[in-house]
């Protein structure tokens, strides 16, 4: 379809859903856009004539600076009635998208807003020499509490008041795996990876009812920088960092249970749609979740 069809169909455009004016109002804004196809201008036609048949209702004037302003459209978004709320997405994005190609005045450019992204998982070679670190430290307590971090952080995906909390004692052989028990503020049992299975044992035994990490307050919240310092051993290592621990575990545990591929034949990039499908269904239990989690990369 050429632009001259387009623009045809928008002229003599007049649905019997919305009223002559806001049809008028909306014929007038589309052909400023100049949509690209006879679809694309149906959906914004619809869209104009809806938003101008509501701020009509309102005693609004039927021009473009008032009833395309921001506040209006987004007023109408939320409060108009009989809408579910896809349609409500979809006409927030098509009434700004009018906008800002109409009255581009009352919409700014958007700012990008920082976004913390996931750290960089390390290696199995730097988790190695990590590792190796922690054994070349100078007492057992030492070499304990060092390992114990690099396991609960890279195996069991702990990260600052969970890692600082654990106990040895919280470290058991259960369901035919090893799992750690997670206090604070959110409570669960995590299954370690297998590969860490003997080395956070030895650490836990070690600290029996203590920290594993070291100190005696779990408030602290420097407990961990100690061993972070020792475990820097200028060795072409990168720094320990806690949260690439906890990364590195994520990272291997996806590839366990195949979320890429999972992600791939869905077509989902947005964490925030796993996130509403997870909160419909229940986890497996402790047995379930050790066969899953706690084995080691394919």
């Amino acid at each position: 379809m050429t632009s001259a069809d387009v623009a045809a169909y928008v002229g003599r455009w007049q649905p019997s859903s919305v009223s002559a004016e806001a049809a008028a109002f909306a014929r007038d804004v589309i052909t400023t856009v100049r949509p690209g196809g006879q679809e694309r201008a149906k959906n914004l036609l619809w869209a104009a004539g809806k938003l101008a048949d509501f701020g009509i209702g309102l005693g609004l004037d039927a021009v473009p600076e008032v009833l395309l302003h921001p506040s209006v459209a987004e007023r109408f978004t939320r409060c108009a009635p009989g809408l579910s709320p896809v349609a409500r997405r979809t006409l927030r994005t098509n009434l700004r998208f009018i906008g800002r190609r109409v009255v581009p005045q009352l919409y700014p450019a958007d700012l990008p807003l920082p976004r913390e992204r996931a750290k960089k998982p390390y290696s199995p070679a730097q988790i190695a020499g990590f590792l190796a670190l922690a054994d070349a430290q100078p007492t057992a307590e030492r070499r304990m509490r060092a390992a114990g971090l690099v396991c609960l952080g890279a195996g069991a995906g702990l990260i600052r008041g969970d890692l600082r909390q654990a106990r040895g004692t919280d470290v058991t052989c259960r369901s035919g795996g090893v799992i750690v028990t997670v206090r604070g503020a959110r409570p669960r049992t995590v299954p370690v990876l297998s590969r860490y299975h003997g080395r956070l044992l030895a650490a836990a035994r070690f600290a029996g009812a203590a920290l594993i990490c070291g100190g005696t307050d779990p408030g602290r919240r420097n407990i961990t920088n100690p061993l972070v310092a020792a475990l820097d051993g200028g060795s072409g290592l990168p720094r320990l960092d806690t949260s690439r621990l906890r990364a590195t575990w994520l990272a291997e545990v996806a590839e366990l249970l195949g979320l890429a591929t999972f992600m791939h034949a869905a077509g989902i990039t947005c964490s925030q749609r796993l996130g509403d499908l997870v909160a419909g269904l229940e986890p497996a239990g402790e047995a379930d979740a050790v066969r899953q989690l706690g084995a080691v990369r394919r």
